[in-house]
């Protein structure tokens, strides 16, 4: 099949004129659902009474027009890994089959509060990690869809909801944005609060899939006007209303540790972009002529191995305590995790997050000279298969740097999406937003 998106916020003039309402839209995204579900197994809980309730009344706003916000009435799914009051919470594990925790999280109560319409949880990996729950990417059903955020990324391609919570530790916003065809954005590290979010590592960011830009950044920002960031964090900010296109002078090209392994194909669709924005006369800059992005593509070589073994540490508890609780209901991987995070030490964690920090020193030394990197989502297309999700080479960069960071679908390998990265500076979100925005504009 060829998904189709369903946008949100292009139907806002529609409500306010009264030739849609927010009741109509909701049932265009259950038929989706209940047409395409059982194949694609996006979503583990669905709430399509409390659904349904929640967009009468949203409808019943926008006929007053009292509506909330601009996100009043947008169906959201929310990734498994966050809770909600009104559904379990399972974290893709069967150690939590039918838990919950009689709350909503930070994002999850924003939401509401701006009038969103919570139609149920989509599928994440076992604990926001490596292991796979089965849900099938709609490009083709026997393709992974990516992870962790896999029901997310699924839903919004088909159109089953605009826009879908997600969260990211290395790649689980923008990789399965990529091989599922949305658009992804990461937001700055501790730009969303994650109060109620079981996804706690340092590097652990919530996020959103969406089926435009527009969509992403308006519920990202009607979240975080509401919830704020992680306690310490001030927050994503910026206009409420999507940044407008801002063409950059300078971008830098990063190949990251990712060029070899990347096909022939998704390389030269990068090389490709780059010559189209070139001729729109933007400066691309590239490791071979650039100290300043040599000395960052060096830091980016190790952001893989560095971030693994910093989640390892994180992540110790609770898994140690789960081990003990029932070391059956683990994963292979999650037991494989845990067996490293007990073989390190506190000082090795240490010489982790300080080399962490000096490669986020590294790269913000680029502001000023760049407005922004480029490089893509993914080493190609989907892979075959279920037992993976992928490999986030690409984009767990932005997740070590702590960065704003965006998945554009922009690409086709093989009649497969695979997605252009954009990568800002940290807490200049609404930046790299614009930026992306432009470069969107000049690829399609």
């Amino acid at each position: 099949m060829v998904p189709t998106m369903r946008s949100f916020v292009v139907s806002l003039s529609e409500f306010a004129a009264g030739r849609d309402t927010p009741r109509a839209f909701l049932e265009r995204c259950l038929e989706r659902i209940a047409e395409l579900e059982p194949s694609i197994g996006a979503f583990v809980t669905l709430n399509i009474e409390g659904a349904r309730a929640a967009a009468d009344r949203s409808t019943e706003r926008w006929r007053a027009g009292k509506q909330r916000s601009r996100i009043d009435g947008m169906p959201l799914g929310i990734k498994d890994i966050i809770e909600t009051a009104d559904m379990p919470t399972e974290q893709g594990s069967p150690l939590f089959v039918g838990w919950r925790g009689g709350r909503d999280a930070a994002t999850v109560a924003a939401a509401r509060e701006a009038g969103a319409v919570i139609v149920g949880k989509t599928v994440t990996t076992e604990f926001a990690s490596t292991e796979p729950r089965g849900t099938r990417n709609p490009w083709d059903l026997d393709r992974t869809p990516g992870g962790s955020s896999s029901g997310s990324a699924a839903s919004v391609a088909v159109g089953m909801v605009p826009a879908a919570l997600g969260t990211q530790v290395l790649g689980s916003i923008l990789r399965p944005a990529s091989f599922c065809g949305t658009f992804g954005f990461k937001p700055s590290v501790g730009g969303l609060n994650r109060g109620g979010s079981f996804d706690g590592l340092s590097q652990s960011c919530d996020g959103l899939l969406a089926a435009s830009l527009e969509d992403a950044w308006t519920a990202a920002r009607e979240i975080s006007a509401r919830a704020g960031g992680d306690p310490g964090y001030p927050g994503l900010a910026g206009p409420m209303e999507p940044p407008a296109p801002q063409k950059p002078a300078r971008l830098a090209l990063l190949e990251t540790a990712g060029w070899e392994s990347a096909s022939g194909d998704a390389r030269d669709r990068l090389l490709d972009a780059v010559a189209r924005i070139r001729s729109a006369g933007v400066e691309v800059v590239t490791r071979k002529g650039d100290a300043a992005v040599e000395k960052v593509e060096t830091e980016l070589a190790e952001a893989g191995p560095r971030s693994r073994r910093i989640n390892n540490w994180e992540g110790r508890w609770p898994l140690n305590v789960y081990r003990e609780r029932d070391a059956s209901g683990l994963s292979a991987a999650a037991l494989q995790r845990l067996e490293a995070a007990e073989a390190m030490t506190l000082d090795e964690y240490h010489g982790l997050i300080r080399a962490r920090a000096r490669a986020r020193e590294t790269y913000e030394s680029l502001a000023g000279r760049i407005d922004g990197c480029i490089t893509l989502s993914a080493t190609g297309p989907a892979p075959m298969g279920l037992d993976s999700t992928g490999d986030p080479v690409f984009v767990v960069g932005g997740s070590y740097l702590g960065i704003p960071s965006l998945s554009l679908p922009v690409f086709r390998v093989a009649e497969l999406p695979l997605g252009l990265q954009v990568m800002g500076f940290e807490q200049r979100d609404a930046d790299a937003y614009a930026l992306a925005s432009w470069i969107y504009q000049i690829l399609l």
